[in-house]
């Protein structure tokens, strides 16, 4: 029990502070604005940014509105999947790690938000951007990192395969095939 808890730790972590966070900002988002209401906390930031109470039943940034259930069922599978495959990552695939973390974070945010309420709770308002919440900020930022760590790695075994090997840099004397 202690060898899968020491494998996860950087896991749990990562996904209880993104839950904790995402889900109390929610908690204060139903309890201080009415639903369709809006609070600016510095007026000059109006245009730009402003919260909002807004319920979604589509996928993350209000797509595919009425999807709530595929949704759901997407991402008890992904937050499975992601489980199972943390630990065949390499430890010093760090970033790859907090990658998957973070998503496995976001999808949990917003699946408990279905299981409870149907639709879940977006209250971050940026322009003209459609509204979204920590737990789409995480799976959005986790994507991208995933992305990044990909390219990374294939980067690094480009240089490897790259470098000159030991069996590479050796003179061998020619063969005299003529005596």
């Amino acid at each position: 029990m202690k060898k899968i808890l020491k494998e996860y730790q950087w896991l749990i972590l990562i996904v209880s502070v993104i839950l904790i966070l995402d889900q109390w900002t929610k908690v204060i988002v139903r309890a201080n604005i009415p639903f369709g209401g809006q609070w600016m906390p510095l007026e000059w930031l109006a245009p730009y940014f402003r919260f909002v109470h807004w319920k979604n039943t589509g996928a993350a940034f209000g797509l595919f509105q009425g999807g709530g259930l595929i949704f759901g069922i997407l991402a008890v599978v992904v937050a499975l999947f992601i489980i199972i495959y943390y630990r065949s990552i390499p430890e010093d695939e760090k970033l790859m790690r907090i990658a998957l973390s973070m998503q496995l974070g976001g999808a949990l945010g917003n699946l408990i938000d279905r299981i409870r309420f149907g639709p879940v709770t977006d209250f971050i308002s940026v322009g003209t951007f459609p509204v979204f919440n920590i737990a789409d900020s995480c799976i959005t930022v986790g994507v991208g990192l995933l992305i990044l760590a990909l390219w990374l790695s294939e980067r690094k075994e480009k240089q490897r395969a790259d470098e000159p090997t030991d069996f590479d840099s050796e003179q061998t004397e020619p063969v005299d095939t003529q005596a």
